[in-house]
C-alpha cells in the first residue's frame, strides 16, 4: 500500500503524480466524485487531495459539535453550511466554533431542529458570515422574536425558513422585514401567533417576496387582501388556513402579483367557486392544490380551468367527488405533469381513460384508495402516458398482475409505485421486474407475496432505493438474501411483522452499505446477534425502528453504540434492555437525538436517571411512559427542557420487572 501512495503522490511528497497538479485541478476532480466515502479515500491516500479540498470545498455538513470549529477552520472556501444534524449544538458551542474561523463566502447556513441555538448563537452567525443570503431555522420550536430580531441583522436574506418557530410573533417579523427588505422566499408555517397585521407589514416592506408560506397560520381574508399587492409572488402555500375562504381568494385573484403556484389544500372555507375567482385573474397558474379543501366541482371552476389548459402543469383535487365529466374537463389541460386524485370518490376507468387520453405528458399519477379502479385504467395509462415516473396505487384492490404487466411493459422510465394493500402477488413482482429504473417499491400489506417475488425484483432493479415490505409476512431470510445481493443501493428498507425473519436475515442485511433507514417492528425472532450484524455492516445506519423486538437485548444495544455511529433516531420500546445497556448507548452515540423507549420493564428509575443524564445536552425528543414523569427527578426534567428536548408521555402504567 506504501508503495501506491508513493506512486500516486501520497503524503504529499516528490513532485510527481498527484501532487504535480494544481489544486485547482484536484479540486475539479473531486468534484466528480459523488460519494462521501470515495471522497474520504481520496484524501486520506493524498494529501494533495486533502489540500484541495479544504481550498476547493463549498458545502459541508456536520455531524457532531466537536470537531466543529476544526472543520469550519480547515475548509475556507465554503458557502453553504448544514448544522441541522449537529447533536447537542447550542450557543456557546456554536459561537466559539466561528470565532476565528473565515466563513466570509458562506451564504447558505441550515439550522433547523437545532433547538439549542438561541439569539445568542444567531448573533454570533450573522456577525461571522457577511454574505448571508440564506437561513434555514425550522423546527426550531423554542425560536422567537429575539431570534427574529437577531437574524434581521443579516440584511443582505434572501431566503427564511421560521416553520415551526412558534414563538415568532407579529413583533418579529416586524423585525425581520424591515431589517432585510430583500427577501424573496419566506416560510412561516406554524407561525401561529402572527396574525394579518405582521402578514400585512410584510407586504409593505418586502417587494422582492416571490415565495411565501403561512400554511397553518390564523391569518384571515385580510392578508390575502394585503399579498395580493406583492407583484412579483409566485408561488403561495396556505395549507389549513381555516380563516380563509372565497372572499380572500377573489381579492387575491384581483391582485397585481404574478402568482404560477398556488396551495390551498385543507381550507375547509375554500369552495371550487372561489378557485374559479383566482383562476379568472391568474391566467398563467402551473401549480394548483387544492387536496382536501373541496366538496363539489362547480361548473364555473372547470370552465376557467380551460384557461389554463397551456400552462397548468400541476393539480391536485384529492379527497373530492368526482365523475368522468369532470376528469373529461381536467383532460383539456393537456400540459399536465402531475395529477392527484387521492381519495376521490367517482374516479372510474372510464373517467381515467377519458383523463389520460388527453394528457399524455403525466409523469406523476396518484389514485390512491380510488378502489372502483381496475386492469382497464392500467391499460389506459400504459397506453397514453410512456413517459410516467410515478404511480400510486395504494388500497387499489382490482388491479392484478395483468394491468400491471402493461405499466411495466409500456413505462420504462417507471421510478416509484406504491402498490400497498393491492393484494398483488409475485407474479406481479416478475412483471415489474422490467422496471429498471424503479428506485421506491411500496408493497406493504402484500401478504401474497413471497420470496420468489423478491427475487424477480432483486434481479433486475439494481437502482432500488427504498423498499415497504410491511405485514408481507411470507418473506423470510431467503428473500432477504436475494435483496442485498441484488439490490445494494437500498437506503430505506421496511420489514415491520415479517415474522419469520431471524438474525440469518439480518446478516445478509449488513452487506447493504447504504442503508440509512431501516423499520423492524416486531420481527420476534431477531436478537442481539442481528442487531449486531446490522450496526457492523451498515455504518450510515441513522433510524431504527426495534420495537416488540422482544428478544432484543443489551447485546444488541452495545453493538448499535459501538457501530451505528450516526444514528439520529432509535425506537426499543418493549425491548428487553437493561439499565446498564440504555445508559451506554445514550452515552456513546453522539449524533442521537430522538429516542423512543416505552415499556422498558428491565429499566429501573434509577436506569433511566443515569441514561438520560448521559444524553441530555443532545436529545431533542423522547417518549417515554407517563408514570416516570413522577419519579424521575425534577432537576432531570428541568435539564431536558432547557435544552429544547420535547417529551411525548404516554399514559400506560409503568411497569417493573423483579
Amino acid at each position: 500500500m506504501s508503495e501506491e501512495v508513493q506512486r500516486y503522490g501520497g503524503g504529499g511528497g516528490g513532485g510527481g503524480g498527484v501532487a504535480a497538479l494544481s489544486l485547482d485541478l484536484l479540486g475539479q476532480v473531486l468534484d466528480r466524485v459523488r460519494e462521501p466515502r470515495d471522497r474520504k479515500a481520496c484524501r486520506l491516500v493524498s494529501r494533495a487531495f486533502a489540500r484541495a479540498e479544504a481550498a476547493h470545498r463549498r458545502a459541508l455538513r456536520v455531524l457532531r459539535r466537536e470537531p466543529l470549529a476544526r472543520l469550519l477552520r480547515a475548509f475556507r472556501a465554503l458557502e453553504r453550511l448544514d448544522l441541522s444534524a449537529c447533536a447537542s449544538l447550542d450557543d456557546a458551542s456554536l459561537a466559539a466554533a466561528l470565532s476565528g474561523a473565515d466563513l466570509a463566502g458562506v451564504r447558505r447556513v441550515c439550522l433547523a431542529r437545532a433547538s439549542g441555538v438561541g439569539w445568542r448563537g444567531l448573533d454570533a452567525l450573522v456577525a461571522a458570515c457577511p454574505r448571508l443570503e440564506a437561513v434555514d431555522l425550522s423546527h426550531c420550536v423554542g425560536a422567537g422574536d429575539r431570534e427574529a430580531a437577531a437574524l434581521a441583522a443579516a440584511t443582505g436574506l434572501r431566503e427564511l425558513s421560521l416553520e415551526k418557530c412558534l414563538g415568532v410573533t407579529d413583533m418579529g417579523l416586524a423585525k425581520v422585514v424591515v431589517g432585510c427588505p430583500r427577501l424573496e422566499k419566506l416560510s412561516l408555517k406554524w407561525c401561529r401567533e402572527i396574525s394579518d397585521i405582521g402578514i400585512d407589514l410584510l407586504s409593505k416592506k418586502c417587494h422582492e417576496l416571490r415565495s411565501l408560506d403561512i400554511s397553518y397560520l390564523k391569518v384571515g381574508n385580510e392578508s390575502l387582501r394585503s399579498i395580493s399587492s406583492l407583484e412579483k409572488l409566485e408561488e403561495l402555500a396556505m395549507v389549513c388556513c381555516s380563516c380563509i375562504d372565497d372572499d380572500g381568494l377573489e381579492l387575491l385573484g384581483k391582485g397585481s402579483n404574478s402568482l404560477q403556484s398556488v396551495d390551498v389544500s385543507r381550507c375547509d372555507h375554500v369552495t371550487s367557486q372561489g378557485l374559479a375567482s383566482l383562476i379568472d385573474g391568474h391566467n398563467f397558474l402551473q401549480k394548483l392544490n387544492a387536496a382536501d379543501s373541496l366538496h363539489e366541482m362547480r361548473q364555473s371552476f372547470l370552465s376557467n380551468l380551460a384557461k389554463l389548459k397551456d400552462t397548468l402543469t400541476v393539480l391536485r383535487l384529492d379527497g373530492l367527488e368526482v365523475s368522468s365529466s369532470v376528469l373529461l374537463a381536467i383532460g383539456g389541460c393537456n400540459n399536465l405533469v402531475e395529477i392527484g386524485l387521492s381519495k376521490c370518490n367517482g374516479v372510474t376507468d372510464e373517467g381515467i381513460s377519458s383523463l389520460v387520453t388527453r394528457c399524455s405528458h403525466l409523469r406523476v399519477i396518484d389514485l390512491t384508495c380510488c378502489n372502483l379502479l381496475t386492469n382497464d385504467a392500467l391499460d389506459s395509462i400504459a397506453e397514453n402516458c410512456k413517459m410516467v415516473e410515478r404511480l400510486r396505487l395504494e388500497s387499489c384492490s382490482s388491479i392484478s398482475e395483468k394491468g400491471l404487466e402493461q405499466i411495466a411493459t409500456s413505462c420504462p422510465n417507471l421510478k416509484e409505485i406504491d402498490l400497498t394493500d393491492c393484494g398483488v402477488n409475485d407474479a406481479a413482482l416478475r412483471h415489474l421486474a422490467k422496471c429498471s429504473e424503479l428506485l421506491v417499491l411500496k408493497l406493504g400489506l402484500c401478504s401474497s407475496i413471497s420470496d420468489k417475488g423478491l427475487a424477480f425484483i432483486s434481479s433486475s432493479c439494481g437502482k432500488l432505493i427504498e423498499l415497504d415490505l410491511y405485514r408481507c409476512n411470507s418473506i423470510t431470510d431467503d428473500g432477504l438474501a436475494a435483496l442485498a445481493n441484488g439490490c445494494k443501493k437500498i437506503k430505506m428498507l421496511n420489514l415491520c411483522y415479517c415474522n419469520k425473519i431471524t438474525d440469518s436475515g439480518l446478516g445478509h442485511l449488513g452487506s447493504l452499505e447504504e442503508l440509512t433507514n431501516l423499520e423492524l417492528r416486531c420481527l420476534v425472532r431477531i436478537t442481539g446477534i442481528g442487531i449486531s450484524s446490522v450496526a457492523i455492516g451498515c455504518k450510515n445506519l441513522i433510524e431504527i425502528d426495534l420495537k416488540r423486538c422482544y428478544s432484543v437485548d443489551d447485546a444488541g444495544l452495545w453493538a448499535l453504540a459501538r457501530y451505528a455511529l450516526n444514528l439520529r433516531q432509535l425506537t426499543i420500546s418493549y425491548c428487553q434492555v437493561t439499565g446498564l445497556g440504555l445508559c451506554h448507548l445514550l452515552s456513546s452515540l453522539r449524533c442521537l437525538q430522538d429516542v423512543k423507549m416505552v415499556h422498558l420493564s428491565w429499566v429501573s428509575i434509577e436506569g433511566f436517571e443515569m441514561a438520560l443524564r448521559a444524553a441530555c445536552g443532545r436529545l431533542k425528543k423522547l417518549k417515554m411512559l407517563s408514570g416516570l414523569k413522577s419519579v424521575l427527578s425534577p432537576e432531570l426534567l428541568q435539564m431536558l427542557q432547557a435544552c429544547g428536548c420535547r417529551i411525548r408521555w404516554v399514559n400506560k402504567p409503568l411497569v417493573y420487572k423483579d
